[in-house]
C-alpha cells in the first residue's frame, strides 16, 4: 500500500512538471513570436516629390548611435525614407550640443531639404534651428521638446506626464511610503522633465527622494554613480532611472550588488538588463516610448514639409507602461 502511494506520489509530481515545463515553453513561445511580429508598419507614409529636381534629401541628428532607443527612432525614419523615396543622412550628435548645432548648419550648407533634431540641449540648439529656418530649412523635433517658433513640428511624448504616470505606478506598490533613489542626467532637458515630474508626484503623495546621481546619460557612467549611490545607501528600498543608459546602469549596479531581493526599480527605456529585471519581478515598471512611431511620424512631416505642405505642428505619440505581467507584448522593442 505505501509503495502505491509512493507510486502516485511521484506521478503527481511527474505530471506537474511536465504541466510547469509545457507552460514554460509556450510562454517562451510567445515571447519569441513578440519578438519575431516586430513593431507594427508605419500606418501612413508621405507621398514624395520633386525638390528642385532631386528626391527630398532629409538629415537626421540624434543625441548619439550608442543608446538603442535613438536607433530605433533612425530605423523607423529609414522605413517611411525608403518606402517614400527620399534621401538620408544620420549624423551623430555625441551627446553634445555644439556637434549637433554644427551638423544643422552643415546639412543646410550641403542643401538638405529638411532636418529631423532629438536635441541634446533644447536651449542650446535654438540658434542653429533659427539658422535653418532663416535659410529655408524647417526643422522636424523628435522626442525632445524645443520651445521655439522656429521649429516647423515637434513629435513626441509629454515627458513631466510620463514621468507622473510611472510615479503612480510605484506608488501603488509602495503605498506612499519610502525613500527613492534617482539615477538621472543633468545635461538632458528630457530627463529632467522626468524627474520634475516624477518627483513631484511621488513627494506629494509621501515619499521622499533621498539622493539624485548624474550618470549624463551615458551607460559606464550611469552605472558608477549607481553603484556609489546602492553603496551609500545599503537600505534603500526604491530607485527611479530617467533613461537608458541610467536605466542599464542602474540594473548592473543592482545586479552587481545583489541587491535584487531588497529595492524595486522604474524608469524608461526597454533594454536587455530592463527585460530581465522586470522577469525576475525587481523591476516594477518601465515607461517604453514608441520609438518606432517617433522615426515614422517624424519622418513624415519632414518630407510633407520638404515638399511644401502643411503639417500639424505638435504631434504626440502615446506612452506605454511595461510591467512583468505584460513584458511579452513588448520585446520587439530589443531588436537591433
Amino acid at each position: 500500500m505505501r509503495r502505491a502511494v509512493t507510486l502516485l506520489a511521484a506521478l503527481a509530481l511527474t505530471l506537474a512538471m511536465a504541466g510547469c515545463d509545457v507552460a514554460a515553453r509556450r510562454e517562451m513561445a510567445a515571447e519569441s513570436q513578440a519578438a519575431k511580429a516586430g513593431p507594427p508598419p508605419p500606418a501612413t507614409v508621405a507621398q514624395s516629390c520633386q525638390v528642385k529636381g532631386h528626391q527630398p534629401r532629409i538629415g537626421i541628428i540624434p543625441i548619439n548611435l550608442q543608446a538603442l532607443f535613438f536607433n530605433q527612432i533612425n530605423t523607423g525614419a529609414q522605413r517611411v525614407a525608403q518606402q517614400a523615396g527620399a534621401q538620408i543622412q544620420i549624423v551623430n550628435g555625441s551627446d553634445d550640443s555644439t556637434t549637433q548645432a554644427n551638423a544643422i548648419d552643415n546639412l543646410v550648407a550641403n542643401q538638405y531639404n529638411a532636418i529631423i533634431v532629438d536635441a541634446v540641449d533644447t536651449d542650446g540648439i535654438r540658434p542653429a534651428i533659427r539658422r535653418a529656418k532663416a535659410a529655408g530649412v524647417p526643422v522636424v523635433a523628435v522626442d525632445a521638446t524645443v520651445d521655439d517658433p522656429a521649429v516647423s513640428a515637434q513629435v513626441g511624448v509629454a515627458n513631466s506626464a510620463g514621468g507622473q504616470q510611472l510615479a503612480r505606478e510605484l506608488l501603488g506598490i509602495s503605498g506612499g511610503r519610502g525613500e527613492i533613489g534617482v539615477v538621472s542626467a543633468l545635461n538632458s532637458t528630457i530627463q529632467l522633465e522626468r524627474q520634475k515630474g516624477f518627483t513631484d508626484e511621488v513627494t506629494g503623495h509621501g515619499m521622499t527622494i533621498k539622493t539624485v546621481v548624474d550618470g549624463r546619460n551615458i551607460q559606464e557612467n550611469a552605472q558608477s554613480v549607481a553603484e556609489n549611490l546602492l553603496t551609500a545607501n545599503p537600505d534603500l528600498p526604491y530607485a527611479y532611472a530617467t533613461g537608458e543608459p541610467a536605466l542599464i546602469g542602474l540594473a548592473a549596479a543592482v545586479t552587481s550588488q545583489q541587491r535584487s531581493k531588497n529595492i524595486k526599480v522604474v524608469g524608461w527605456d526597454l533594454s536587455e538588463q530592463a527585460v530581465d529585471g522586470l522577469r525576475a519581478g525587481w523591476t516594477v515598471g518601465v515607461v517604453q516610448q514608441n520609438t518606432f512611431q517617433f522615426g515614422y511620424d517624424a519622418m513624415n512631416a519632414a518630407i510633407n514639409l520638404a515638399c511644401g505642405r502643411p503639417v500639424t505642428r505638435d504631434i504626440p505619440v502615446p506612452i506605454q507602461i511595461v510591467t512583468p505581467a505584460n513584458v511579452a507584448r513588448y520585446l520587439y522593442y530589443l531588436e537591433k
